[in-house]
């Protein structure tokens, strides 16, 4: 690799130790999380808006529901990204923008419309997906699954050890991309929590999440709202607030780059503390009892 302590999407950087949040807009009508708040075009450029205005630095637009439901074909999937991807590029010019898809001809046509991101969320289903990448220069993100299918829910995954078989699956898909002509700083790891994982499995990699991080690899956490939170605290996707920001704290702590969220001004904050407990970021004010 490269110099691997900055991450570099769209025309930012990110050095070692700053927190890069990115904001999820759902292209799609049943969201698991939303129920397809955003679906609408109207909606999905006021929640961006807002992302931005609330500090996010990127945003990630999806067009096909990560779980079961009802089939998208990929002209279905390009009629909900290509367009929008070009209006939010043309509205927010220095916003990194992230498409997550697995189908590479999606990828080519968002690439082409101002994507700078791949979220490849299904770990090279379609291997050209990583062609894509390394042609249009855009970063790619390198996922876990378990040797699932995309779209489809884990029953009964077993690993002898799930965090070295998340290493071992996101360190060689990023060597291929390397060696496909993806750049080296445009590509993260993610361990991709409750894909191909039941909950203690997710819980595994959250409290191990350094050992990803000793890759050398930046890693991107989406864990915001998820199922294993859900089951871990007994608590349906909308009351999933507070055990989102323990997981995305703990996972910031022990060295997490990227973080995939809902709750953008929650995250920030949450983020922006742990920044300065790290030591890498300064408190905004230092008044109390020193006047």
């Amino acid at each position: 690799m490269a110099e691997r302590g900055v991450l570099r999407l769209g025309g930012r950087s990110f050095a070692a130790g700053e927190f890069a949040l990115m904001a999820i807009v759902n292209r799609t009508p049943d969201s698991f999380f939303d129920r397809g708040a955003t679906f609408a075009t109207e909606a999905a450029h006021q929640a961006i808006d807002q992302a931005v205005a609330d500090g996010a630095d990127l945003v990630d637009i999806g067009g096909v529901k990560a779980g079961y439901g009802e089939p998208v074909s990929e002209d279905e999937e390009l009629r909900r990204t290509v367009d929008f991807v070009a209006g939010i590029r043309a509205r927010h010019p220095e916003l990194v923008i992230s498409v997550d898809t697995y189908r590479s001809g999606v990828a080519r046509r968002v690439a082409e419309a101002g994507a700078d991101l791949i979220n490849d969320t299904w770990a090279g289903a379609d291997p050209e997906v990583a062609a894509v990448a390394a042609e249009f220069g855009t970063g790619l993100v390198c996922s876990h699954v378990g040797g699932l299918s995309p779209r489809t829910d884990p029953h009964r995954m077993a690993y002898d050890d799930v965090v070295a078989d998340v290493i071992r699956t996101t360190t060689a898909l990023a060597d291929r991309a390397v060696a496909a002509g993806v750049r080296p700083d445009g590509i993260l790891i993610d361990p991709t929590h409750d894909f191909g994982k039941n909950t203690l499995q997710s819980l595994e990699l959250t409290r191990r999440l350094d050992e990803l991080a000793a890759t050398g690899w930046p890693v991107l956490v989406a864990v915001s709202n998820k199922d294993f939170i859900g089951e871990t605290l007994e608590l349906p996707p909308g009351q999933r607030g507070n055990g989102t920001l323990a997981a995305l704290t703990v996972s910031a702590w022990l060295g997490a780059r990227v973080f995939r969220v809902h709750d953008v001004p929650a995250a920030r904050q949450a983020l922006d503390l742990v920044a300065v407990l790290r030591g890498t970021a300064q408190p905004a004010g230092t008044r109390r009892s020193l006047a």
